[in-house]
Parts: structure tokens; C-alpha cells; sequence
């Protein structure tokens, strides 16, 4: 990383979203992390997108081995640009790499007697998979998983909206995640990067700029 060259290309940003950028960032997590599964309904997807966003995470997982590309960046609302999005095209692929970078693959069904967003464990980083509106995880996933999460129901309805569900977990879990003791920020490295890549998406032009620069230096 080029401090120089990110503090020219910062120079074009203001002091005030230089100091939003900086807040967020002390915010971020990687210690959990949303994995959806072939989610049909493209608002759905982009909502979880948005509390991904909302709730600090700076990492997003889509499955996109029927539906293809799931996002409307109208309703994510400009969080696609904050935040990560990995895409993959097998369930297993992302499984695999998950678990390779240390997360617990965590199954949410409201079907299973499992932990809820109070009870779940936060001994290691894990990694909520959500499944499609009508069918949910498919049984690979579900046979993949290490654990199950779900969000108490006492109503007759069974199940909720996934961008709901994800928003009420999400709440839970990473609340208690910053009040706990466990390395939940992101490294000092991981904010530099993420520094310049949001202000090379804020700054407009921002390649012609860097251009100029380098011809000068």
C-alpha cells in the first residue's frame, strides 16, 4: 500500500466522509460473515445485503448456482459498495473455503432444535448460511453444517422473512459480539485497504487521477 498515493486520492474526498469512512471502519467485522444459498427473490438478497451493511459485517457470501446474479442495488440502497460480495458457484466451494479461513458453518432453520442469536456460542468465526423463501437450506448444506441457529417463534407462523430473519440475527449476535472479548476487528491492514478501495469508488475519475499522479512522480 502506497501511503502517499492513498493520502493524494484521499485529498479528493471530504473531511467529513474521510471521518465517516473512519468510524465505519472501527465498526467493521469480519468474525461473521452471511452466506446466502440460491435465494430466488432478488430484493430478499439485496435487503440482507443492506443489514450486512447496517450491522457491521464486511463480508457477504452469495450461492448463485440456479438464479444467477441476485442483487438490485435500489434496494441494497449503495451497500454492494461497502461491503464484500463473494460469489460462488457450488454450495460446497463456498463451504470449503469458509471453513478453510476458520469459520463454523452455522445452518438457520426454524425446524431444528438449535442455539439462538442469545445462547450461540462466539468462540470462533462463523459464517450464517440462509436458503431460499420456500424450501430454505438444501439437505447438502444442512448435512455440511456445523450448527444450527434459529430465531424463536411464538406465533403460528413458522417462518420469516429471510431479510428479516438475517436483520434480527445479525442484531443479536454482533452485539454481543462487540461487547465480548473476543479479536472481532478488522487488522490494521484490512482498514488501509478498505480505505482506498472506498475512496477510489468515491472519488470520481479516480483512475484519471491516479494516472496524473503517477505520470508526476
Amino acid at each position: 500500500m502506497d501511503a502517499e498515493l492513498l493520502k493524494y486520492l484521499e485529498g479528493f474526498v471530504s473531511a467529513r466522509r474521510l471521518e465517516r469512512f473512519k468510524t465505519v471502519l472501527e465498526n467493521r467485522t469480519r468474525y461473521i460473515t452471511v452466506a446466502l444459498e440460491d435465494v430466488y427473490q432478488m430484493h430478499n438478497a439485496s435487503a440482507v445485503v443492506r443489514s450486512c451493511d447496517v450491522f457491521g459485517l464486511q463480508e457477504a457470501h452469495l450461492i448463485e448456482a440456479r438464479y444467477g446474479h441476485r442483487l438490485d442495488k435500489n434496494i441494497a440502497m449503495g451497500a454492494q459498495r461497502w461491503v464484500d460480495i463473494q460469489r460462488h458457484s457450488t454450495t460446497r466451494g463456498c463451504v470449503d473455503m469458509l471453513r478453510a479461513r476458520g469459520y463454523r458453518i452455522v445452518a438457520t432453520s426454524p425446524h431444528q432444535k438449535s442455539h439462538t442469536p442469545e445462547t450461540f456460542p462466539l468462540d470462533q468465526p462463523l459464517a450464517l448460511f440462509m436458503g431460499t423463501e420456500k424450501e430454505g437450506l438444501s439437505e447438502e448444506l444442512l448435512g455440511l453444517a456445523d450448527a444450527t441457529i434459529h430465531v424463536p417463534m411464538v406465533g403460528f407462523t413458522e417462518s420469516l422473512n429471510i431479510s428479516v430473519a438475517a436483520a434480527i440475527l445479525l442484531h443479536h449476535l454482533t452485539g454481543r459480539l462487540r461487547a465480548s472479548d473476543r479479536p472481532w476487528q478488522l487488522t490494521e491492514d484490512d482498514k488501509l485497504a478498505k480505505r482506498w478501495d472506498w475512496a477510489r469508488k468515491t472519488v470520481k475519475s479516480a483512475d484519471e487521477i491516479l494516472a496524473r499522479y503517477q505520470e508526476r512522480s
